[in-house]
């Protein structure tokens, strides 16, 4: 199989390239050339760095995209990119030569428009778009030789208790997504086979996903269409990438003190420049994108039950509200349980994903109880199951179990609804509960198919979603603990795998509080979110989001049930008359209501009193909140547009993309075929090269040859 192989090339100061190559700033690395084919497509460059700063447990999070260009002409680029799946993105700035531009939001179709008028005008312009909550493009229009373009986005989101630590997760790497044939095609458009559609120099950089209108009617299609995939670096040569695209700083202001700082996805350095304080930063100073960054810390202090932040403007007031439940101990359940372990055996999950797959189910069904019944699940391009119906949970059947599973690999595609339909089609045993637990990726692009299927026909059963690998799809991931009333956790296949495994299989328990209300007494409360409250497992935190039309004090009253007990807590808040701190409160709610009104929208949720969901209606409420709130979503962008016009000749500019790391621990079968063969000379350098240039690009291609022929030697003997 062909396969596209991109290279971090140096600029040789010894060699004369003439006018064939701009000169680049030292800190943004060389030359990214891809060769498809055998034929050169020099790709932009990009360096970001990204700065953090938490307050208690909301974060402010501001990134920086340096994008240059190394050729001798202009480009446009455009780049594909993470951010945390909650992240309420709310300003941007663009800035070019001596021009510092304000982003403005707009409807999507207008910030399109106006991002194509600049580019064919040649002006310098930047837009943001969303495809999903945690997938975003930023596009740049005639990015010159030698003139970096930097923008710089802003987003605000809470940083949630998992286990009992504080977790901060800054996603790096978009994975690759398979998409279903038929998923995301808008009407009018031809269906592309199922697979991941990559880039190419006749698909372009879009792959179709420009053809958003937020005034128009909803359709699926919207919130499933993807971008075409980005050329991928190859890691099994990472001396010839760029280790340094990423810088990361964290300040953390916890309010109380804290306990412990870690991250086991990076080598960091900690200062504790006091007890509530600490400055985080990569210990190797910068690194390379190519897997999620998590950061955990633990509080020394004694706890709240509830905390509240509160904010009022001309607006209105808004208010957070911070839930734990109770620390008790585990209850003793002797309820039998059907165990339906559902586990991704698609390409993507070949290597450390399908390994760390294996480990959880060594641990899982080692800790069946006797009681217990199980079903093993797998799937990719369609599911099979290990037996024809529940096996008690014998030695003898575990040991089955056992086998099976580590029989599997990881290969072919991600049909995702079969192995959900799989699980959940068949009845229930007598006086028992089901419990799936799902192990995913979450490499799809028909999120809302699968999140739908999920909610109409899990029934009474318990969904537990464990996202395994370095850069998942925690969007996928979280939503479907969500639907399926249970809780989503990951797990690192780079770590110790059995260590983590069993510290997963442990907490595969019930919640500790459901049932959650709340009176609000006399706040006139609007617009809560989640207007559903979730059940709380042991270690977790809720926040509640919402609006309030009487400030003052007042007295809230939460109820629930403890291990089945009914329990109440009472609580004395103030809301303010007005406000001089606390700007994020109403950027979190609106985005939370945002996402609520998204998650109605993909699983046809019911409102309250059980009406269905107007989709026209719920889009037309996420656009409004994006533009009121200066907020990106799938109907509203960032743009940014320079006053000078810097690209003489924009109608001859060729769009490429930037390139994207591979996501650690995966294999090329994540990647699905390579993309077309790029045969369009426009992306190969700008024009014919002088002579010296052309002496200079024959000797590079001497020395990668004779680079390439060691290593496949290497290989071949390894």
């Amino acid at each position: 199989m062909k396969k596209t192989q991109l290279f971090l090339i140096a600029l040789l100061s010894w060699l004369p390239w003439s006018g064939a190559l701009a000169v680049v700033p030292d800190d943004l690395g060389g030359r990214i050339e891809a060769r498809v084919d055998g034929k050169p497509v020099t790709l932009p460059l990009l360096k970001t760095d990204i700065d953090a700063d938490v307050q208690g447990d909301m974060a402010r999070v501001t990134v920086t995209q340096t994008f240059a260009n190394p050729l001798d002409r202009a480009v446009h680029a455009t780049y594909l990119f993470p951010l945390n799946e909650t992240a309420a993105v709310n300003a941007m700035t663009m800035e070019v030569g001596d021009e510092r531009v304000q982003a403005r939001i707009q409807r999507i179709e207008e910030a399109h428009a106006t991002f194509e008028k600049a580019k064919g005008e040649g002006r310098a312009a930047a837009l943001l778009s969303q495809h999903r909550p945690n997938m975003f493009t930023q596009d740049i229009a005639n990015l010159m030789p030698g003139l970096p373009i930097k923008v710089t986005l802003t987003y605000a989101q809470t940083v949630p208790r998992v286990d009992g630590a504080y977790e901060l997760v800054i996603p790096l790497v978009v994975g690759p997504r398979y998409q279903p044939q038929g998923a995301g095609v808008a009407p009018g458009q031809p269906a592309p086979k199922g697979g991941v559609q990559h880039w190419n120099a006749q698909t372009g950089t879009s792959g179709g996903a420009t053809a958003k209108n937020s005034q128009a009617a909803y359709g699926q299609w919207e919130v499933e269409q993807l971008p075409a995939y980005p050329p991928v670096f190859e890691l099994n040569v990472p001396e010839q990438i760029d280790p340094e695209r990423v810088g990361l700083t964290i300040h953390l202001n916890a309010g109380m003190a804290i306990a412990n700082v870690e991250s086991r996805t990076h080598p960091i350095t900690t200062e504790t420049p006091a007890q509530d304080r600490a400055e985080v930063k990569l210990a190797n100073g910068r690194t390379l994108d190519n897997r999620d960054f998590v950061l955990r810390y633990t509080l020394a202090g004694t706890r709240t039950q509830a905390g509240l932040l509160a904010y009022r403007d001309q607006r209105g007031g808004f208010f957070s509200l911070l839930l734990e439940p109770p620390q008790v101990p585990a209850a003793a359940d002797i309820t039998p349980r059907e165990m339906v372990f559902v586990l991704d055996c698609s390409g993507s999950m070949d290597g450390l994903p399908i390994d760390a797959s294996k480990a959880f189910m060594r641990a899982a069904l080692r800790r069946l109880r006797p009681t217990d019944s199980f079903r093993i699940i797998r799937f990719s391009d369609s599911a099979n199951e290990f037996s024809a119906q529940p096996l008690p949970a014998t030695p003898q059947n575990i040991q089955a179990g056992l086998r099976y599973t580590d029989a599997l690999r990881g290969e072919g595609g991600t049909e995702m609804s079969s192995g959900i339909r799989q699980a959940l089609a068949p009845p229930v045993p007598a006086d028992a509960i089901r419990i799936v637990t799902f192990l995913t990726d979450g490499y799809i692009g028909n999120e809302a198919e699968i999140l739908a299927l999920l909610k109409a026909n899990l029934n009474d059963a318990r969904l537990y979603a464990f996202g395994v690998g370095t850069g998942v799809n925690r969007y996928l991931l979280s939503e479907m603990g969500r639907v399926g009333r249970g809780f989503t956790r990951y797990m690192d296949p780079t770590e110790d795998r059995e260590k983590v495994a069993g510290e997963l299989a442990d907490r595969l328990q019930s919640p500790v509080l459901t049932d959650i209300r709340i009176d609000w007494g006399g706040m006139e409360v609007s617009e809560q979110s989640p207007d559903r409250l979730p059940d709380l497992f042991a270690g977790q935190s809720l926040r509640i989001q919402g609006r309030y039309g009487r400030p003052g004090k007042h007295e809230i009253t939460v109820r629930g049930r403890v291990q089945g007990r009914p329990a109440t807590m009472p609580l004395q808040i103030e809301l303010p008359e007005t406000s001089t701190e606390g700007e994020a409160v109403p950027i979190i709610w609106a985005r939370s209501l945002i996402g609520d009104l998204h998650y109605q929208m993909t699983t046809g949720a019911h409102q309250p009193g059980n009406e269905a969901v107007n989709a026209d209606a719920l889009k037309q409420r996420i656009t409004e909140l994006g533009l009121n709130f200066a907020l990106v979503t799938p109907w509203t962008a960032f743009v940014a547009v320079s006053e000078k016009i810097y690209n003489a000749n924009p109608e001859s500019t060729p769009t490429l993309p930037v390139p994207v790391a591979q996501v650690k621990g995966t294999t090329e079968r994540a990647y699905g075929e390579p993309a077309a063969p790029i045969t369009s000379n426009v992306f190969a350098g700008g024009g014919t090269p002088e002579p010296a240039a052309l002496f200079g690009l024959a000797l590079m291609a001497l020395l990668l040859t004779g680079f390439l022929v060691r290593d496949r030697s290497r290989q071949a003997g390894c």
